[in-house]
């Protein structure tokens, strides 16, 4: 009879902790979209400060505050994709084959992100955040596939390291040469041929 293979502690480790993460990284999203005007600018401000700060030692910036709210929406997003598609992995080894439900339930959690601000004092939704959203979640993903692949390849030559190996070549066996008869011998032989002619 079939015995289901049994899940080690390690994937079921890493289930429980991709999980966590993606979970954290929805709600994160939530909570900033059910901040009011005020709360939002206020934090958004704050972040325009330390990125305009760490830009200006590498000769970038400054970035107005539109800025910093939309590079806030694509790394929010992006960092969900990202423990989206490590979930995926822990989950099922054919992650690729159910790609079509990260792409979905990204897009539905950027509707509804944008959705809760038309509710929210002062805040509102707009199409292009929607987008901007879903193309950071879309990074995220890719990332993640990139970083899985690399793992994947490193695995895989790592197990089949002594293989080469197998595929030396034996060194072929001497073949026998010939070698000419000493003309004495072949006197020899004569000789006797002809004896046994004249006896006979």
């Amino acid at each position: 009879m079939y015995q289901k293979k049994r899940t080690s502690p390690f994937t079921i480790f890493l289930r429980i902790l991709f999980t966590a993460c993606l979970i954290y990284s929805v709600v994160f999203i939530f909570q900033n979209s059910l901040q009011i005007a005020e709360q939002s600018s206020l934090r958004s401000e704050q972040v325009q400060q330390v990125v305009n700060e760490v830009a200006g030692t590498v000769g970038l910036g400054p970035f107005s505050l539109h800025v910093i709210r939309k590079m806030a929406h694509f790394t929010e997003f992006m960092m969900m994709g990202f423990w989206f598609m490590l979930c995926l992995r822990v989950y099922t080894q054919h992650f690729i084959k159910h790609i079509s439900w990260p792409l979905f339930l990204g897009l539905g959690t950027a509707v509804t992100d944008e959705t809760i601000q038309i509710f929210v004092d002062g805040r509102g939704s707009s199409v292009k955040d929607v987008w901007i959203d879903f193309a950071g979640f879309l990074v995220g993903l890719f990332v993640a596939l990139v970083i899985l692949m690399f793992f994947r390849m490193c695995v895989i030559l790592f197990v089949h390291r002594h293989d080469d190996r197998e595929f030396v070549e034996e060194e072929p066996e001497p073949q026998p040469q010939w070698e000419p008869v000493p003309q004495q011998q072949k006197e020899e032989e004569e000789s006797y041929d002809t004896s046994v002619e004249i006896e006979y």
